[in-house]
């Protein structure tokens, strides 16, 4: 009998520890399961080497200047004259993109490839002139997307023109008004880049065109984009 209750001890402390041991191992993959998760999560996202805590770049040697991007869903559906503004600043939120980039960084990027600025705009005769500075060709692309697209392919102008975005400059503008435009869709003051086929008002004033964001083209909502510039030959 003392031999039978030995051994019925001895089997149910051999089962204890093959459950303690169970438990320890499950437990231990799912805090592996765990800190996996949260190294991912604490991942930026990336597109064309831009990320929000590094968002510019500029390559001398192709003559680009970088940023990242953000689509506004709002103006797939309603006009604007803002194609990129710096989201931090007053009209961040009345732009196709919303940007993660200064206006002075990109300024002193677009400076530092060799780009002029005009320089030609003020507050005054800005309804009358037409902004001046280096032509630049924009492109905006995105993870998943099929190409780099031009900026009219992403922004449709209702009239069917083609932009002209040139390197406004405007710098001490921008730094007083704090607006963040960094390219607008007619002439501006204060834009850092803008569109030379109109002149300030033409949009909002006095309606000769409306730009909208294709929504046949561009990603969903809150996708990050890349929008690169480059001197236009």
């Amino acid at each position: 009998m003392k031999n039978v209750l030995k051994l019925i001890m001895l089997t149910v402390v051999a089962v204890g520890l093959l459950l303690a041991a169970g438990c320890g191992a499950k437990t231990e993959i799912k805090d592996q399961s765990s800190s996996q998760a949260q190294s991912t999560t604490n991942q930026e996202e990336t597109v064309n080497g831009l990320t929000k805590s590094n968002p510019l770049k500029v390559d001398k040697q192709a003559g680009t200047v970088s940023f990242l991007a953000q689509v506004n869903g709002k103006y797939l559906f309603e006009g604007t004259r803002h194609a990129v503004v710096f989201a931090d600043e007053s009209n961040g939120e009345k732009a196709v993109f919303r940007a993660f980039a200064k206006p002075e960084d990109f300024y002193n990027d677009l400076m530092e490839i060799g780009a002029k600025a005009g320089n030609n705009m003020t507050l005054q005769n800005k309804e009358k002139t037409h902004v001046g500075g280096d032509a630049l060709d924009v492109t905006v692309t995105w993870t998943g997307a099929n190409k780099d697209y031009k900026l009219d392919e992403v922004i449709k102008d209702s009239n069917g023109k083609a932009v002209d975005i040139r390197f406004g400059g405007n710098l001490k503008n921008a730094q007083d008004k704090k607006t963040g435009c960094l390219i607008c869709l007619d002439s501006c003051p204060v834009g850092i880049t803008s569109n030379a086929n109109y002149t300030y008002g033409a949009v909002e004033k006095r309606n000769e065109v409306k730009f909208i964001g294709n929504k046949e083209v561009l990603p969903a909502d809150g996708t990050l984009v890349a929008v690169t510039l480059k001197i236009k030959k």
